[in-house]
């Protein structure tokens, strides 16, 4: 089996923010398993694309969620017109044939079910199929990599300790106010001037974190907002709907957000 299906052949645009990509290649020489830290929308995803293209190396996104299964991950078998037969998960597939396997908001996902990659983690680079009754060894170009939002952890919702101690980390931020302008403006195909009037509105909400916000506006919202202006959206009613309306529910927190958008929008 080939993982074609799977490889990223254009350049996906990423503007780097300090010396991640120097990091994460040395992870991948070695094949460590790196964990990629930072709020929504910050540019973990896009990172791990241009890597995947960069490494020329097949990625296999896993979107995690709380009713996530071991068997969604590493397989089951399922009935076809032959018979019974077994299907390979994602994660099996990356580790039989050589790929990344990106888990994205690994968090999400219950504990029981994230202990499975713990043998992939370490010296041994196994992963056990017990319903299978086979033992797969990592692929030479496997790799484990998952995201992480620390900015939503609890009692009840964190990673293990044993499952962070086995991975290396990157940390993301929001880039300066200067490289975001450049991706947003890229990215939504607008013009610099309202690139950088954006910037300064998602700078605005994120101050409001821990004031009715739980995280501000990301810069995946700032390319959205961006992408509805480039389609003759005016500027107050694209921040509308793809900032304000989304972030909060709260009459009071939107109409504070309100005021400090058209803050930005009228200096």
């Amino acid at each position: 089996m080939t993982l074609d299906a799977y490889r990223i052949t254009d350049e996906p645009y990423y503007r780097p923010a300090g010396e991640e990509i120097a990091i994460f290649e040395a992870a991948w020489r070695e094949r460590l398993p790196v964990m990629l830290k930072g709020p929504t929308g910050c540019g973990k995803t896009r990172f791990i694309e241009h890597m995947a293209w960069k490494l020329k190396v097949p990625l296999i996104t896993v979107a995690c969620h709380e009713d996530m299964t071991a068997s969604d991950l590493v397989g089951r078998y399922l009935i076809d017109e032959t018979g019974t037969v077994w299907h390979d998960g994602p994660l099996t597939l990356a580790v039989r044939h050589g790929a990344i396997c990106y888990l994205d908001e690994v968090v999400e996902t219950r504990q029981d079910t994230t202990v499975v990659i713990h043998p992939l983690t370490d010296a041994r680079r196994i992963l056990p199929l017990e319903k299978h009754n086979e033992l797969v060894r990592a692929h030479p170009d496997f790799q484990l990599v998952i995201s992480y939002n620390p900015g939503y952890q609890s009692a009840i919702k964190d990673l293990k300790e044993s499952t962070k101690q086995r991975f290396c980390a990157i940390g993301f931020d929001y880039p300066s106010h200067e490289v975001e302008a450049a991706i947003v403006a890229q990215e939504a195909h607008v013009a610099p001037e309202i690139a950088r009037q954006l910037v300064a509105i998602g700078t605005r909400s994120r101050n409001l974190e821990g004031h009715g916000l739980a995280e501000g506006a990301s810069t995946r919202m700032l390319v959205h907002t961006g992408r509805l202006i480039s389609q003759g959206l005016p500027m107050g009613q694209a921040v509308d709907t793809a900032i304000v309306m989304p972030v909060t529910d709260e009459p009071d927190v939107r109409a504070a957000l309100s005021a400090a958008v058209q803050a930005c929008m009228n200096p």
